[in-house]
């Protein structure tokens, strides 16, 4: 960490193409932006990859070392067969490392809206050598990427690590204004049919951000400022498949170059040679090796939204209930910081004999045991792409931002998964029948059978020939060749 950046030289003296990566600060953001990053130091760039001090710390921390002295990447250079060029630098958020960014979301907001940029801008001149081999490859959510990449005189590469539909729904907020089912103070209710490459699609099937009528908010702000600037970049590289969402795809490129590459795993979806885990996670295949074939249920709603404590009684209540095995991965700070311990009095002792709890796992090492059976899922983009390679059918609860929408992917599109009530309306009753339903009888054999065809797709797309690997090899040549690599 800390090393100044060189100008890299490949074969016969030619400068390597250099790419700084720099993902946004939250666990569902970093994963796909670090195994981003190795597929273009496979590629042959030099690759510096930014992480903010905090993230660094918690990871760290969870695997049980010094931060001073982890170097997060080191094992995926000493494994490879190729030798593989990543730096890896540190970059402050504003904050102190003992500030808690999650009990405290919007004034963290507000530091990676306003102050995050400047110590970025400071790290860029630094580890910017030669603009003219060097491309920029920042999360779309930011706000300053295209300003910063013109000043350096270096591409801007959006990475967008969330649905297509997801990207072209907030890209074309202004029709959804003029139309009024957004930024006004009674948003019509009937269908939207307007938003180019985007079959019809509900009001309440909206990202929550894209329902609230008050539109003053921090996250509102990074928002509309955010998309305001990734019009401005030179490409877009978006952790999807072309042929789950083609139409909306095909309406995007013709915007701009827009690259659907995913879904971007771990090297065999195992766990990644890079820690990206800011919680220490517990081993349960012990457990799941002792239970039969298909018959527990995960339960893991990510790495950053909150539940209310009623909800998350509810839903004890149902998973109490259905009688299932389960594994239930519950974050300390699930529901707040300050509540560390949220489950109904007795839960844990009434499901003692097929239930665990873990703080939290790896999760593609969970989904991919055959002890699996189903997964109740916030609906993260992350997570669903995981389950849909392990061939693991979903109970969809989503909690917030881009979780809605996802859920009508899952739901009414793919028929891959069930909805599970809504924040603030879900009972136990409801959550009980949707796990028996599920985990057996015919929704739940009609269920795997379909999510099964959908592994199918996506094993087809990152296979020679595929649509994501052409595309990741037409963006890696483009890329190339504006950056005057080899």
């Amino acid at each position: 960490m800390g090393r100044e950046a060189v100008a890299a030289n490949g074969a016969g003296g030619r400068a390597r193409p250099h790419a700084v990566v720099i993902p946004y600060p939250l666990q569902g953001h970093v994963i796909p932006a670090v195994h981003l990053a190795l597929q273009l130091a496979e590629r042959g760039f030099a690759v510096t990859f930014v992480n903010t001090e905090s993230v660094h710390h918690k990871t760290a921390r969870a695997l049980g070392v010094d931060p001073a002295g982890c170097d997060v990447f080191a094992g995926a250079r000493s494994s490879d067969e190729v030798e593989l060029d990543v730096r890896y630098e540190l970059v402050s958020d504003g904050f102190p490392l003992g500030f808690d960014r999650s009990l405290n979301h919007d004034q963290f907001m507000e530091g990676v809206l306003h102050v995050l940029p400047a110590h970025v801008e400071e790290l860029l001149h630094r580890v910017v050598a030669d603009p003219a081999t060097t491309c920029l490859v920042a999360d779309t959510f930011f706000v300053w990427p295209t300003t910063l990449a013109r000043k350096l005189g270096v591409p801007y590469v959006s990475f967008w690590t969330e649905p297509a539909l997801i990207f072209s729904l907030y890209y074309h907020m202004d029709l959804l204004a003029m139309h009024r089912h957004f930024k006004c103070k009674e948003p019509r209710k009937d269908t939207i049919t307007y938003i180019p490459g985007v079959p019809a699609i509900e009001p309440c099937e909206l990202m929550s951000y894209l329902q609230e009528t008050d539109t003053t908010s921090v996250v509102h702000r990074i928002i509309f400022k955010a998309f305001d600037v990734a019009r401005g970049a030179d490409y877009v590289l978006c952790n999807t498949v072309e042929e789950l969402e083609p139409s909306t795809i095909a309406a995007l490129r013709a915007e701009k170059p827009f690259y659907a590459v995913g879904p971007i795993f771990p090297a065999g979806f195992a766990r990644s040679a890079v820690a990206t885990s800011m919680w220490a996670e517990s081993d349960c295949s012990r457990w799941l090796h002792a239970q039969p074939a298909g018959s527990v249920l995960y339960i893991s709603f990510g790495s950053y939204a909150h539940v209310t404590k009623q909800e998350l009684h509810e839903i004890a209540g149902g998973v109490l209930a259905s009688g299932a095995r389960f594994l239930w991965v519950l974050r300390p700070d699930i529901v707040s910081s300050d509540d560390p311990d949220p489950l109904p009095e007795g839960f844990l002792a009434a499901t003692a004999r097929r239930g665990v709890v873990v703080p939290w796992c790896c999760q593609v090492e969970v989904l991919s045991h055959a002890a699996l059976g189903g997964f109740l899922t916030h609906c993260g983009w992350n997570s669903i792409l995981e389950s849909v390679w392990a061939s693991v059918p979903m109970l969809c609860f989503p909690l917030l931002t881009d979780q809605l929408t996802n859920r009508r992917l899952v739901v009414r599109e793919w028929r891959a998964g069930a909805s599970v009530g809504d924040r603030g309306a879900v009972r136990a009753d409801e959550v009980r029948a949707r796990i028996e339903g599920v985990m057996g009888g015919e929704e739940g054999a009609e269920l795997r059978e379909q999510v099964r065809k959908l592994r199918g797709t996506l094993e087809a797309a990152v296979a020679h020939g595929g649509s994501s690997r052409r595309n990741f090899d037409e963006f890696v040549d483009e890329l190339k060749r504006r950056c005057g690599g080899c």
